[in-house]
């Protein structure tokens, strides 16, 4: 971040979040608070995940979800239903961790 001004950063972000993201605006809001002050340490990045066994009796998927929180609001997340096919609710919760891991990358 040394060769980058933090401050043309959050600009750059900011102008994308108002033509095009939206849903960025908590992020950006919690990030710019720390212009003048690199050095604190008070950013809270929480994660959730969870899975349900094979949700859809049709096709045997399962259902996942994850949210990741930035100081206590939502700044990303997804629902969707896995891609294969999970022989137990363990299973299922695996591919839940490892597509959240992925994303919190």
């Amino acid at each position: 971040m040394n060769k980058i001004p933090y401050a043309s950063v959050i600009e750059s972000i900011m102008y994308a979040m108002l033509c095009t993201r939206p849903y960025v605006s908590y992020a950006l809001s919690a990030m710019s608070r720390y212009q003048s002050d690199l050095g604190q340490e008070e950013l809270a990045v929480i994660g959730y995940t969870d899975a349900s066994f094979q949700t859809d009796k049709d096709d045997f998927r399962s259902q996942f979800g994850y949210v990741f929180c930035l100081n206590g609001g939502a700044v990303s997340w997804k629902s969707p239903k896995q891609d294969t096919i999970a022989d137990s609710t363990t299973e299922a919760e695996y591919i839940a961790a490892s597509s959240a891991a992925k994303e919190a990358v």
